[in-house]
């Protein structure tokens, strides 16, 4: 039983499970070859959380941890869900090929991750027309096609005689749901849904890492209840209502994550920052499509960057200078933009109707307000509800799951905004950033003015 198998230690789930060669099975490839392949260990130089680890100084885990613990929940959920897999397709492969397929796709469901992990997608992938998941696919399909071919078998057991893992299908796997329509076979739509769904293998993985790791709290998601209650049926991830409270304590555990971790002000102040030195930065480290040279995407991340701009303060080119004083000031923990005003909206006030303009609307509003001899004062505003990344959950109220009701035995799409009108968390942050608190009070009349004219304050830091 112990053959061609090794456990990591993981403060999550005290042990992950992983493959790896047997001596009666040599050569043979494994989990153990992807997991110390570049492109895995690469992910030990990106931090998991961008500018949180500055606020929260144990927050130091890794893309290469939450691979990891992605990879251990994704294979838990496949052996789960292959009865009512099957009993949907029977054609589906094997349950070792399922959890197999699963466990590599969440392992490699972040290998496309640059240096401040999505940070990097918006400020330098944007500009090629890229993300993280597309990179990802480039580096599955180019770089570990030939070793995922040969592996032969999960942790419970092989594969049927003539199953093959496909690079195409993990890469399916790992991509967010678009308009197209790929020639996959259903099961592997079905799948994807633990990628891209309300709760997923990710994020059920990094909101319990994130919390461990910051301090914020060690018990906030009840996983093996909402793994047990989870199932497939002919219209895809079900969830039985007796499992709707551990959903609604996920939900609630996330949102706080996002006020409190995500979107904490000092945190902001620091993505503010790097706003301003980001792409002019990447510009100069990776002069090119990352998508059309691998080679040199392979040797950047958070480390290479680090080592690059530290000696950028002495260089004769004053682009260059300039930036490393920044960086120097940044990595340093010198925060640039400090909080004046602070407003938080609630969920069930944005549901009543509440509309934000735009950052840009809202700065031009605020400086008409201000005094004159204040009018070409710096100031920022950071509405974290417009960013894209991480993505807010509230963004994602429209979506809808699946709930199976056992009294009439019927399945109905329920939105997830029904489960959060029972979460009070503050979620949507309004803030205003000077570089110091000399006008706090006037930036402070002139912000609540240009919230008035747009819709309700609910509370405000002042």
């Amino acid at each position: 039983m112990y053959r061609g198998k090794a456990l990591i230690a993981d403060p999550i789930y005290q042990y992950i499970l992983f493959t790896v060669p047997s001596a009666d099975l040599s050569p043979e490839k494994t989990e153990k070859d992807l997991i110390d392949s570049p492109w895995l260990q690469r992910l030990r130089r990106i931090y998991q959380l961008q500018s949180a680890r500055w606020v929260y100084p144990s927050a130091e885990h890794t893309r290469f941890q939450h691979s990891l613990g992605t990879m251990h929940m994704a294979g838990e959920f496949g052996r789960h869900l292959y009865p009512g897999l099957r009993e949907t397709f029977p054609d589906v492969p094997s349950i070792h090929f399922i959890e197999e397929l699963l466990r590599v796709g969440g392992l490699l469901h972040d290998v496309g991750h640059g240096p401040y992990g999505h940070f990097f997608d918006d400020h330098f992938l944007k500009q090629y027309d890229l993300t993280h998941e597309i990179m990802g696919k480039r580096i599955i399909t180019d770089r570990f096609g030939g070793l995922i071919r040969d592996i032969r078998r999960s942790p419970s057991g092989f594969f049927g005689e003539s199953e093959r893992l496909d690079p195409e299908q993990i890469a399916f796997l790992i991509k967010k749901p678009g308009d197209e329509r790929e020639d996959q076979p259903g099961w592997l739509y079905f799948l994807r849904q633990l990628f891209s769904g309300v709760y997923t293998v990710d994020n059920l993985d990094y909101v319990q890492r994130d919390a461990y790791m910051t301090g914020f709290s060690m018990d906030i998601v009840d996983m093996e209840r909402l793994r047990f209650y989870t199932f497939f049926t002919k219209k895809g991830l079900t969830l039985h209502q007796v499992g709707i409270s551990a959903l609604s304590r996920f939900l609630n555990a996330r949102l706080n994550l996002y006020s409190n971790v995500y979107f904490h002000r000092t945190t902001r102040a620091l993505d503010l920052h790097l706003q301003e030195i980001f792409q002019d930065t990447m510009d100069i480290i990776l002069p090119c499509n990352p998508a059309e040279n691998l080679d040199a995407y392979l040797g950047c991340d958070d480390w290479t960057l680090f080592n690059e701009v530290k000696g950028w303060p002495e260089a004769e080119d004053e682009r260059k200078k300039e930036l490393g004083r920044q960086w120097e000031r940044l990595h340093s923990r010198q925060v640039k933009w400090k909080m004046s005003y602070s407003a938080e909206f609630f969920i069930e006030k944005v549901q009543r109707g509440i509309r934000f303009a735009g950052v840009e609307e809202y700065e031009r509003q605020i400086r008409s307000s201000l005094p004159n001899e204040l009018k070409d004062m710096a100031f920022r505003v950071d509405l974290a509800t417009q960013d894209p990344r991480p993505i807010n959950p509230m963004a994602e109220g429209d979506k809808k799951i699946n709930i199976y009701n056992p009294s009439t035995e019927s399945i109905s799409l329920e939105p997830i905004n029904d489960i959060y009108r029972f979460i009070p968390a503050r979620v949507m942050h309004f803030r205003v950033f000077s570089l110091d608190h000399c006008h706090d009070e006037a930036l402070t009349i002139a912000a609540e003015k240009a919230l008035g004219s747009v819709g309700e304050v609910v509370t405000t830091n002042i």
